[in-house]
């Protein structure tokens, strides 16, 4: 299906922000757009990869923006699903995650997603991931990796899902300030929409130090899935509260 597009005052609705914000942000080459017969133009899925970089670099009250403007574009008919927990399951989780490599991280990850049955073809998850990694490591300061593919790979996925792989030691995953990773999620998701929510709830959860030293401890996928539902929850709480 082909990518919409947003004039101006459409995408200032979509990103909650005032069109004047919009015409300064792409004039300064802040945002991704192009220009048509005159007037800006931007593209759908340029957007979402755009929203995506933003998740990646910005401080924790700006990500729970980004969560609360994803949360009013999304379609709640399409996924009532709220809770990051409700795409993983306990077949989804591999403590210790059997690899030191690279390579191998993403080759496992994708193993233990296919487990699960949602999805089918894990060599090819594999290639998607691995290519999305080339272009730009996912791989945090605090030595958390959230891989994912750069577009949904619905065809060999029947449903969007959460894995999460623990190694036993951090080593050099791609960060660019030299930081080692050993904590890995990949993000398996059947569309942008769905992918960018689930990422900001992520982003937003591994910012927490005490959720990190708790994963890092965990003995056990049931364990891990019990100290992630735990932080969830009072994440959802706080917000509420606010």
């Amino acid at each position: 299906m082909a990518s919409k597009d947003f004039d101006i005052d459409q995408l200032a609705a979509y990103l909650h922000i005032t069109p004047n914000q919009v015409t300064k942000m792409v004039t300064r080459g802040k945002l991704p757009g192009r220009r048509v017969n005159g007037q800006w133009r931007f593209s759908e899925s340029e957007i979402h990869h755009w929203l995506e970089e933003q998740i990646g670099i910005v401080e924790s009250d700006e990500l729970q923006r980004f969560e609360r403007i994803l949360e009013k574009n999304f379609d709640a008919s399409i996924d009532e699903r709220t809770m990051l927990c409700e795409f993983m399951s306990i077949d989804a989780i591999a403590i210790p995650l059997d690899a030191r490599t690279k390579t191998s991280v993403v080759r496992e990850m994708c193993n233990v997603a296919a487990g699960t049955g949602l999805l089918w073809d894990a060599a090819q998850m594999a290639e998607a991931v691995s290519a999305r990694e080339a272009l730009h490591p996912t791989a945090l300061e605090n030595g958390v990796a959230l891989l994912h593919p750069r577009r949904p790979q619905t065809s060999i996925l029947s449903d969007s899902m959460v894995a999460l792989g623990i190694t036993t030691q951090p080593f050099p995953f791609g960060n660019t300030s030299g930081h080692q990773t050993d904590v890995f999620f990949l993000i398996c998701s059947t569309d942008d929409q769905m992918h960018l929510r689930i990422l900001a709830r992520l982003a937003r959860l591994v910012t927490d130090e005490v959720l990190l030293t708790l994963l890092r401890s965990a003995q056990s996928p049931v364990e891990a899935m019990e100290v992630l539902r735990a932080a969830e929850l009072e994440l959802i709480e706080s917000d509420i509260r606010q």
